[in-house]
């Protein structure tokens, strides 16, 4: 079983929302409220980048391209994260990736799911 699971990826017209869902269905309860959890998306051509980051202080931020359209969140006792998109826009087509940083500096990624913003 894969340390994190991705879902909620799919297609959409510009303007729409999805909600993208990772499960750490691995983790135990402190290992993942302990956990910095983000989301990443690997455009087609381009480089990797940040969308948003949930730290175990409850910290949050975003990147630029999402700030203000997108929220994260988790559910630290279902050991899931979440990456709420509105306002979805073709150039928010790309995989997403769901990543764990540990407390003990372990990181994972998950499979990645893609998400096509149709104009």
């Amino acid at each position: 079983q894969a340390q994190l699971v991705e879902s909620g990826g799919g297609l959409v017209q510009a303007g729409g929302s999805l909600r993208l869902t990772c499960a750490a269905p691995r983790n135990i309860f402190s290992t993942f409220s302990a956990s910095d959890m983000a989301w990443y998306r690997q455009p087609p051509g381009k480089e990797r980048e940040l969308v948003a980051i949930s730290r175990s202080d409850r910290s949050v931020n975003y990147g630029d391209s999402v700030k203000g359209r997108f929220t994260i969140s988790r559910d630290n006792s279902r050991k899931r994260v979440y990456l709420q998109m509105n306002s979805l826009q073709p150039e928010d087509t790309a995989v997403y990736y769901c990543y764990q940083h540990r407390q003990d500096s372990q990181t994972y990624w998950g499979q990645g799911t893609q998400v096509t913003v149709s104009s």
